[in-house]
């Protein structure tokens, strides 16, 4: 279990913005496992917004640099967060279909991206049982636009870096039970993994030359800023 808990060059809870933010937001003298889970989870929703950083290789404490996460980054940082409180959490991988970042991903780079692409999630140990954190992917204020784009979503839904069997009925809320908002779009199963550093040392994103570099500095540039639209969508709602 100490494999679950201990820091490594990506999970650097030891880092000092880490520790000051830990402290600030009392997060260790949180008595319950379920609060300290429910706390940090609700953090790196909505605190750490959804947004598509340069790598995915980057730690923790340079994940809460940028203020922003995807699927591999906040998996990272919230893996980091629970076990700087004494929460056991581990990595799961997979590789899931491009076609769900339809609505975010430009034309040009969805023809450059691999078919399939690398998705990582956090599990958490509670109760006795490895749950998915995936759910906190997607910050509540980005659901809500996606609600004012579609109001009469129902059902299946995979688009907009969302991939669900039913729109209607998200479980994306830490209530002591697996979440997912992604998970429609999973096709390979790559396993769990002690740390995103042991992952990250076998697979990557299949992203090379200058596939890479439009991603890094054009593509996901791109992607933020219609993640930033559908934002605010949620805000003319909330206005209306």
């Amino acid at each position: 279990m100490n494999d679950y808990l201990k820091s490594t060059k990506m999970l650097n809870y030891d880092a000092r913005e880490i520790v000051e933010l830990i402290a600030a937001q009392k997060w260790a003298s949180l008595n319950d496992t379920y609060d300290k889970i429910g706390a940090i989870y609700d953090y790196v929703q909505n605190a750490v917004p959804l947004g598509y950083n340069k790598y995915d290789s980057l730690t923790a404490s340079q994940v809460l640099a940028d203020g922003f996460g995807q699927c591999n980054t906040k998996a990272t940082l919230i893996t980091s967060l629970l076990r700087a409180v004494d929460v056991p959490c581990r990595l799961h991988g997979s590789k899931v279909t491009k076609e769900f970042q339809r609505g975010l991903m430009p034309k040009l780079m969805a023809k450059l991206a691999p078919p399939l692409i690398l998705h990582t999630w956090a599990e958490v140990l509670y109760d006795d049982e490895w749950l998915s954190l995936e759910g906190v992917i997607t910050d509540k204020i980005y659901l809500s636009g996606l609600r004012a784009l579609f109001p009469e979503q129902r059902g299946r839904f995979f688009d907009y870096a969302v991939a669900v069997d039913d729109f209607s009925e998200l479980k994306v809320d830490w209530r002591g039970k697996a979440t997912a908002i992604q998970q429609a779009a999973v096709v390979e199963d790559l396993g769990v993994f002690d740390s995103p550093d042991a992952l990250y040392a076998r697979y990557s994103q299949k992203y090379r030359g200058v596939k890479k570099f439009m991603y890094e500095n054009i593509g996901r540039r791109i992607m933020n800023k219609r993640v930033s639209d559908v934002r605010k969508r949620a805000t003319e709602r909330c206005g209306n």
